[in-house]
């Protein structure tokens, strides 16, 4: 496989497995999540060697989040679901891995060929 591993990361999803606080500042939770990406972009995840793909997808109080060097963010339009699903659509031709722990999104992307992880894949901290 010539294209490296495609990581779709649910930030809304990611951020609210740990309750440190992030619902009083969703942006700078989820601007802390892309800053963490940037490593597993480059190093890869502990059972997939670098480089790696990443996108993060973001969604309501978030939606301001910039892309960085190694992390593309997505806006999503409406529900950051969906988006995923979309993006999980779009790249059927990769290989694909879903960060979330939401059990209906897991179903739709696993529908659509893409592996899935929990949110500790990419939590350090």
């Amino acid at each position: 496989m010539d294209a490296p591993l495609l990581l779709i990361v649910d930030a809304a999803n990611v951020v609210g497995s740990v309750p440190d606080g992030w619902w009083r500042d969703r942006r700078g939770a989820a601007e802390r999540l892309r800053d963490r990406l940037v490593a597993v972009a480059e190093e890869g995840l502990a059972d997939r060697p670098g480089p790696v793909e990443v996108v993060l997808v973001v969604e309501g109080a978030a939606r301001d989040v910039e892309s960085v060097p190694g992390v593309r963010v997505e806006r999503a339009p409406g529900t950051g679901d969906d988006r995923i699903v979309e993006l999980a659509r779009e790249f059927a031709d990769r290989y694909r891995l879903v960060v979330t722990a939401d059990r209906e999104l897991r179903h739709r992307v696993g529908e659509l060929g893409a592996e899935v992880t929990g949110p500790r894949t990419v939590r350090q901290g």
